[in-house]
């Protein structure tokens, strides 16, 4: 068990890394859980996990908050439908098989890799194009698809929330990144919750991993504040394809 948990919070320390600055880090924590904890109920992993999630995401946001400009109106206004919709999407998928968005998100991932790659400038000067009103109108409406989708299915949420925030708002990736990562915790906050009024944590494994996963939001958030917006853009660009690569093993690599 000792060597199980030091691999574990190896793998949350590594998830904590890259997604303070890209998302995608559930990508790599998951998986690991899945492989290490056998034997261990699903709805238990994915509830040990959300605390270490959450820990990390809180600790990113509070390295930007301060460093990095943020709308707090209409970002606050996306975190707070996000966290509703969320749970919505929860409920929601044991009523339909979240397969069903695999081949959609999948599409909707290459082309964001490809018009990322293709525009070169895209993300790299921060200049918010939308009125106050709009902006926070707009957030609610990023806040519900993808709060929404993140109750439901949720690979690869981080990342398009950053691209949300570049492409819809004008954001640079940096402060994109910081934005996302309020909306970030306040559906990981939701799913939280559920998992633990059901008792659905274990808390001796789920505790040393959300350390390490902060520290590794630390690590990385730092990284990200001095490399600057390029340096995130092309982690964007990682982290993006990894996460393609994964679904479409997971949508047609199994019936192969």
């Amino acid at each position: 068990m000792t060597l199980t948990l030091a691999l574990l919070c190896f793998f949350a320390f590594l998830a904590g890394f890259v997604d303070s600055m890209v998302g995608g880090g559930g990508l790599i924590q998951l998986p690991a859980m899945l492989l290490l904890l056998k034997g261990v109920p699903v709805p238990v992993v994915f509830g040990t996990g959300k605390v270490s999630s959450l820990a990390g995401t809180a600790t990113a946001l509070w390295r930007y908050s301060g460093r990095v400009p943020m709308q707090w109106r209409s970002v606050g206004a996306a975190a707070i439908t996000a966290g509703l919709f969320s749970f919505a999407g929860a409920r929601v998928v044991s009523l339909l098989p979240s397969e069903l968005l695999r081949p959609l998100v999948l599409g909707l991932l290459v082309v964001i890799a490809a018009y990322t790659f293709w525009r070169k400038d895209f993300g790299a000067i921060h200049a918010p194009r939308l009125t106050p009103s709009r902006e926070t109108l707009y957030g609610v409406l990023v806040g519900a698809i993808l709060g929404f989708y993140d109750g439901f299915f949720g690979p690869g949420t981080g990342s398009l929330l950053l691209f949300a925030f570049v492409g819809l708002f004008g954001y640079d990736f940096l402060t994109a990144s910081a934005s996302a990562k309020l909306v970030n915790v306040a559906t990981n906050l939701t799913s939280l919750l559920y998992f633990a009024f059901t008792d659905q944590i274990l808390y001796h494994i789920a505790l040393p991993m959300a350390a390490c996963n902060m520290l590794g939001s630390t690590l990385g958030a730092r990284m990200a504040l001095k490399q600057g917006t390029g340096f995130v853009r092309v982690l964007f660009l990682v982290v993006v394809c990894g996460i393609i690569l994964k679904l479409a093993y997971d949508t047609f690599g199994h019936a192969a």
